[in-house]
């Protein structure tokens, strides 16, 4: 079936490639340029919990709790006030100005200023705060903040007082700024490094050109598509971030794989035609099929509840279809209308065919495991499971400001707001109670103030109304959010009387309970799914037993080094983060880019194992022969990988920064240790089960 299609594409060389560009290109002009306006910064909760059900209660009765959307800090120089008349006058007018001049954007202005409340204020006068409540629900709360985000600094206070921006759409903002840059810097800093990288794989222009049209091109695609998605579902933002990420890596590296292909073909010396189909039956096809199993991966994602998994599942799985779309359609018509010209304008001449695959590293190297394969399974493996050994240290918390670096000016303030003023915490803990008597809330408010670890006792937000109250307490510190949603749930309400236990912190807790009763789920069908795959592609059920286990130990040690680095904190100075509990989501999603990831490569190596296997190679032969042929372009494509997953690595949000970090040291460990030593070491020792399966399977 490829070859067939190769050939159709050689035929329609010069109709396929318009077609499938134009298609994109209006594609992204009509709907990915409008990405940015329908993306949310929503999606963390899981819709069926408690958590949520007591989020719509009190939208529904009271409109949203805004006030902590937008923090205003106000502090004084040493020795000095801010109840100074002049001083005091000015911060007041200030906060009427602002309230005045966006009366469509701000519900409400509370401050000290114009309460004299003393809670609102330090106990010496240098340091007070506003709290700006937004109008806007959903998606235009952000909105609403960027239209008044410029006039939230006054200019030249008395006294030299300074203004600090905190709260948690101020937060929300920072964060959408930080993954914008991200985009920004895969597009200014990666693409040409990987353009450059390709030069020095190919040396040929026109051959490094190639893997970067499938990339963009992808890319372009994919946002369309996403676009679409996020007018009928809801897509996080942060979707956008990961799709670029992975949707440019395996582009260009599946473009990678089908030039090197075509090149090798054309050394042969067969006509352009039969080496277009050749490519597109050989590469095509394991292209296709890796971007099945990464497709069948980032699927895992749909079993979870939270909406940001799955939009960003979506998102990945559009781009890596494309990806292979553009691969197998595109690529080979480009290679029939350039021909031996995909070795155009070189800047380096080589003669590919002059080396022996015997004399290169990815022949003794694999040789070299073969002859120690005991030895060399047993180390691996251990040293494998060791580094997976800090995961048990694993700590689980929700997206706030410590996502932000240390030294970010809205970080800095939240941080300084919640020492300041620990018992107006924007992120309170709440109990909404229904259908409650006078005497029945007085039991339940009884109970809740014998609650350990509160900054303060629960106090009723806007009193009671339509049989609905909400009442409110901040937690001392975020290590203590499960206990003191252990506590709550332990109340005992009245008969008649329903009680949710709602807030961010109970939003996050239930959000990592759900996550944790879902993965089991994720991991059988991933592992079921990927079998099934690989045992298609290789006509053996022990290869695709093995790759699993090899995944699987690749993974279990990247895994361990991020909890070493963001939970632990190892190399936090360094790349400028705090370390801390982990957004459970973000693990789930590393875990499948991951495994995806993995078994990508395992299907390039073991294809050309099988290739030569079925050739009459002999099972050593087989293992050196895949792996030579395969060894060079597999590094490849880990480097480029690593180069865009680099560029991520840099970001200012922490789950970005893990992300990357977690490509970046899964494709290391895969590209080097387990698909160059220790799968052929493994494939050794099994010698001739590597092939069995039952005749069904081989047919």
């Amino acid at each position: 079936m490829f070859e067939k299609w190769g050939h159709f594409s050689y035929r329609h060389r010069r109709l396929v490639p318009l077609i499938v560009i134009a298609a994109i290109l209006v594609l992204y002009v009509t709907f990915g340029l409008r990405l940015g306006d329908r993306m949310s910064q929503e999606g963390w909760d899981d819709p069926g919990s408690s958590s949520t059900a007591a989020a719509a209660i009190e939208m529904e009765t009271f409109g949203r709790d805004n006030s902590g959307d937008v923090i205003l800090m106000f502090e004084a120089p040493e020795g000095r006030s801010l109840n100074d008349p002049a001083t005091f006058g000015a911060i007041s007018s200030h906060l009427e100005d602002l309230k005045s001049s966006h009366p469509g954007e701000i519900a409400h202005v509370t401050s000290y200023f114009d309460t004299r409340n003393a809670q609102l204020i330090s106990d010496d006068g240098s340091v007070a705060f506003a709290a700006v409540g937004l109008a806007g629900d959903g998606e235009q709360t952000l909105k609403d903040y960027r239209a008044i985000e410029d006039s939230l600094i006054p200019e030249d206070l008395p006294g030299d007082v300074s203004t600090r921006v905190a709260g948690s759409t101020a937060v929300a903002d920072s964060l959408d700024d930080g993954m914008a840059g991200d985009i920004l810097r895969a597009e200014v800093v990666a693409l040409p490094l990987v353009g450059l990288l390709l030069l020095v794989v190919f040396g040929s222009v026109v051959a490094a050109f190639m893997p970067l049209v499938v990339g963009v091109l992808s890319i372009a695609g994919s946002l369309g598509i996403l676009s679409i998605l996020a007018g009928t579902v809801q897509v996080n933002v942060f979707a956008q971030s990961v799709v670029t990420l992975l949707g440019l890596g395996l582009a260009i590296d599946y473009g990678l794989f089908m030039v090197s292909r075509f090149r090798e073909e054309l050394d042969k010396g067969v006509s352009v035609p039969e080496a277009v189909g050749t490519t597109t039956a050989t590469a095509g096809k394991t292209v296709v099929f890796s971007a099945a199993m990464v497709a069948v991966a980032l699927s895992g994602l749909l079993v979870f509840p939270q909406a940001f998994l799955k939009s960003v599942s979506y998102g990945a799985i559009s781009a890596v279809g494309l990806a292979a779309l553009l691969s197998v359609t595109v690529l080979p018509a480009l290679f029939g209308l350039l021909g031996p010209n995909i070795d155009k304008w070189s800047v380096r001449r080589t003669k590919r065919t002059a080396r022996k695959l015997e004399d290169t590293l990815w022949y003794r190297i694999p040789a070299w495991a073969m002859r120690n394969a005991k030895v060399v399974t047993v180390v691996i493996a251990g040293l494998l499971i060791v580094l997976t050994l800090p995961l048990a240290g694993v700590k689980f918390g929700g997206i706030n400001e410590t996502y932000l670096p240390p030294d970010n000016d809205v970080r800095v303030a939240q941080d300084d707001f919640n020492d300041t003023f620990p018992t107006f915490r924007t992120e309170p803990v709440k109990l909404v109670v229904t259908g409650a008597t006078e005497q029945q809330l007085v039991d339940i408010y009884v109970q809740a103030r014998d609650i350990e670890g509160l900054s303060s006792p629960f106090t009723p937000d806007q009193g009671t109304v339509d049989g609905t109250t909400v009442l409110s307490a901040g937690i001392q510190d975020r290590d203590l959010n499960s206990d003191v949603v252990d506590q709550l749930r332990a109340i005992e309400a009245p008969e008649g009387v329903s009680l949710y236990i709602g807030g961010t912190p109970a939003m996050e807790i239930e959000s990592i309970e759900a996550l944790m009763e879902k993965l089991p789920w994720m991991a059988v069908y991933i592992v079921i799914a990927t079998f099934l795959l690989m045992a298609l592609v290789f006509g053996s059920l022990v290869l695709p037993a093995k790759a699993i286990i090899m995944t699987v130990l690749g993974l279990g040690a990247t895994l361990g080094i991020l909890t070493a680095m963001f939970v632990g904190g190892v190399g936090a100075d360094l790349f400028n983060f705090t370390p801390g509990p982990l957004m459970s989501p973000v693990l789930v999603l590393i875990v499948a880019i991951v495994y995806g990831l993995s078994t990508d490569y395992e299907v390039f190596l073991v294809s050309r194992m099988v290739e030569a296997r079925d050739r009459g190679k002999s099972t050593d032969d087989a293992i050196r022969w895949g792996t030579a042929q395969t060894g060079s372009i597999i590094t490849a494509a880990a480097l480029i990988m690593i180069v865009v997953a680099g560029a991520f690595g840099f970001s200012e949000i922490v789950m970005m920064k893990y992300i990357a970090f977690g490509m970046i040291f899964a494709l290391a460990i895969d590209a080097t240790v387990i698909r160059m030593m220790l799968v052929p070491a493994v494939m050794h020792l099994l010698r001739e089960d590597n092939w069995w399966a039952p005749a069904v399977v081989k047919r």
